[in-house]
């Protein structure tokens, strides 16, 4: 990966490689999770006049070339990108870009030093599961006869309102939904590598898609 060519911009596309730790010059254990730096390209630039708004599409994602179909080809190639990508994300933007950042690869630059990111990611599915797991109910004792172990109870109230209220906590799909942790520090960016490190967790599996942002809080 090229190390500081491209453009600048606040946001850019990785993938979850997973969690280690490093030491820092006290000797103290810091967690960190690995980001793969992907390449991401510029594929589309929308204007205020054009679109009603300012944003950069990015296109990431890099597949096997009978595995993309034509119209991204199409899309690819107008573009002039010659990787075959297959995912794009928009990115608003405050300042109007031009058509001259086509095809131009995002660098790291501004993620280097000392620098705090938002990460959104898919968090783990888990599938269906009870108020226990899903929510941390304590549940009921676990002796022969009790009848009560790991349901959630009562669910509802006498005859006014006599209904169950919207939100209630109730067993069902936990996980698979799109989630942000922010204001993580980032503690190294090596793009020659084609890896960041930030301190603490993010979501979703490995090997998945995240997006990191600069700090909207910071």
């Amino acid at each position: 990966m090229s190390e500081q060519n491209g453009i600048n911009l606040p946001t850019f596309y990785g993938q979850k490689a997973g969690m280690t730790r490093i030491f820092d010059e006290a000797g103290n254990s810091v967690p960190v999770t690995v980001i793969k730096l992907i390449p991401n390209y510029v594929s589309l630039v929308k204007t205020e006049e054009r679109d009603g708004y300012s944003a950069v599409q990015l296109a990431y994602g890099e597949k096997r070339e009978k595995l993309v179909s034509k119209p991204v080809k199409g899309k690819l190639a107008k573009a002039k990108i010659e990787k075959t990508l297959t995912k794009f994300a928009e990115i608003k933007t405050t300042e109007p870009a031009t058509e001259e950042i086509l095809g131009q690869e995002v660098n790291y630059a501004d993620f280097e030093g000392e620098t705090y990111v938002d990460v959104t990611g898919t968090s783990k599915g888990k599938g269906f599961q009870g108020v226990i797991k899903k929510f941390g109910f304590s549940g009921g004792p676990a002796s022969h006869g009790s009848h009560f172990h790991r349901t959630p109870g009562s669910i509802g109230n006498r005859a006014t309102p006599g209904k169950v209220f919207k939100n209630k906590k109730m067993p069902g799909h936990l996980g698979d939904k799109k989630k942000t942790i922010q204001n993580l520090r980032v503690v190294e960016v090596n793009p020659a590598e084609g890896y960041m490190l930030v301190k603490g967790s993010i979501p979703g599996s490995k090997n998945g898609f995240v997006r990191v942002s600069k700090s909207v809080k910071k």
